[in-house]
């Protein structure tokens, strides 16, 4: 920019300067009148053509403009108005030649289709000081009601800064013609529709399967009705990554035996128990302690160290209040410090990369008591509890690492249901379509499942048994199926 005020020996180099320099509208100007193209082309910077003061500079001495008869002085722009009553058709006309570089396709478009634009003019206009936002919306909305009432228009388009028609979206970056009436434009009410009707298909697929939908009548947001179905699907995958090994104590752990490893959760059952942990806690526990033992050596000396590591960890996700790291060293009898578990935990997180979102038997598990509970006339308490009791079992047992959790959450359901009713087949098209299992797929799980609720092995370690021994859990831990599973395969 050169300065406003000049002295007189730097006018005559401007004068002379001012011969070559040629603004695009009088090189205009020179090309119709047959005058001599500029000496110089115009500079430019990143792309973009310098833009220098078109205004003459001021000066106490007044000479004749040199050059005046040849390039014709460029016209005015007219001062800004109020716009406050302006109509959509000036507000448009206002906004295209301000900006002054559409094509004359973008220009021809925006005059035929003035109402669909204004909210994108508009949209340019809101950063001028003064201007009243609020009456020219109030004009926009009536013109645009109008317009809808004239052509008998049932499409409803919203009236903005920014506008969306047929996939195109009209912002500050200027007006983009579009045609109102595209097929690619869908009513909401229409689109409401072919939901409602695609669910009520899918109602009638499952009532003539046999099956009953158990994600149709719950009203309560928390149920998630509307995703359950996929946030399970999700599941099924996810259970299959963070899987721990089904023999890392005869490959990696050479100082621990399967004995120590169900003396270790039976041990976290009660603890769990003394601290009124939620289940979920307890199922993560265990499958942190599995996912660390798989890779990672470790002595028998610090086993205990990692079970309670790990039970802190898993409270820290699943508990609103977790208990503090000193109660877990008080439940040890002070055996490790406050800063061997600090450290402990923070080995385990590394590890494990800070994938504490595990698919355990316990979620799969609420889904499938859900669809078992909704398949009987009656819904039964002690079938919850039953299954519960039996998903438990397997915690303490390192064998049934080689089954899923889902297998295992279908294969308690089914052991309950037979427990508590053999006079019908526990499994039923419901059941088969929640849960993904056949019958067939359940035998070996359900098999042995039905050892640990028999305690055929004479294993001594009773803390799950005693736990649902008490009133509270209808002492579901004492009921024994009156025949054997076997007949059912």
């Amino acid at each position: 920019m050169r300065h406003a005020v000049m002295n007189d020996e730097s006018r005559s180099s401007y004068s002379r300067e001012a011969t070559v320099r040629i603004t695009r509208a009088r090189a205009k100007a020179l090309d119709s009148s047959g005058g001599l193209p500029p000496l110089y082309p115009s500079a430019k910077q990143d792309g973009k053509a310098l833009q220098t003061n078109s205004k003459r500079a001021a000066s106490d001495v007044k000479k004749p403009a040199v050059g005046s008869a040849a390039c014709p002085q460029r016209k005015k722009r007219a001062t800004l108005k109020d716009i406050t009553n302006i109509t959509s058709q000036n507000v448009c006309t206002n906004c295209t030649a301000s900006r002054g570089q559409h094509s004359k396709q973008d220009i021809h478009g925006s005059s035929q289709k003035n109402v669909k634009v204004a909210p994108a003019c508009f949209a340019k206009r809101s950063q001028i000081p003064g201007d009243t936002r609020g009456n020219v919306m109030e004009g926009m909305n009536k013109i645009k009601v109008q317009e809808l009432q004239e052509n008998g228009s049932e499409q409803n388009l919203t009236i903005g800064p920014t506008e969306f028609v047929s996939g195109k979206m009209l912002g500050s970056e200027g007006p983009i013609p579009a045609k109102a009436n595209s097929s690619k434009q869908v009513p909401l009410q229409i689109r409401c529709n072919k939901e409602d009707e695609k669910h009520c298909k899918k109602e009638e697929n499952l009532d003539g399967r046999g099956i009953i939908d158990i994600d149709s009548k719950h009203e309560d947001p928390q149920m998630c009705s509307l995703y359950a179905a996929d946030i399970y699907s999700n599941l099924y995958v996810t259970q299959l990554a963070r899987r721990p090994l089904i023999d890392y104590m005869e490959k990696i752990q050479p100082d621990i035996t399967q004995g120590m490893r169900a003396i270790l959760i039976d041990w976290l059952v009660e603890v769990s128990d003394e601290y009124r942990l939620v289940p979920d806690t307890l199922y993560l526990t265990v499958n942190l302690i599995d996912r660390f033992l798989s890779e990672n050596y470790i002595e028998k000396q610090k086993l205990q160290l990692l079970g309670v590591t790990c039970m802190l960890i898993a409270s820290k996700y699943e508990e609103i209040c977790a208990p503090r790291v000193e109660e877990f060293c008080f439940i040890t009898d002070n055996t490790y410090t406050k800063d061997e578990v600090v450290k402990m935990e923070s080995l385990v997180l590394n590890f494990l990369g800070f994938q504490l979102s595990v698919p355990t038997t316990k979620k799969f598990l609420r889904r499938f008591i859900q669809a078992a509970q909704l398949s009987h006339e009656v819904p039964s308490v002690e079938l919850e509890f039953l299954a519960n009791y039996l998903a438990e079992l397997t915690l303490i047992e390192y064998s049934f690492l080689k089954f899923l959790p889902s297998l295992i959450a279908a294969s308690a359901v089914f052991l309950a249901r037979w427990t508590l009713n053999q006079s019908d087949h526990p499994w039923n098209p419901t059941l088969e379509h929640y849960t993904r299992y056949k019958t067939s797929d359940l035998r070996n799980t359900v098999l042995e499942l039905q050892d640990l609720q028999l305690n055929t092995s004479g294993c001594m370690l009773n803390a799950i048994r005693e736990k649902y021994k008490q009133s509270k859990f209808k002492c579901v831990s004492t009921l024994c199926p009156s025949k054997p599973v076997q007949s059912l395969f």
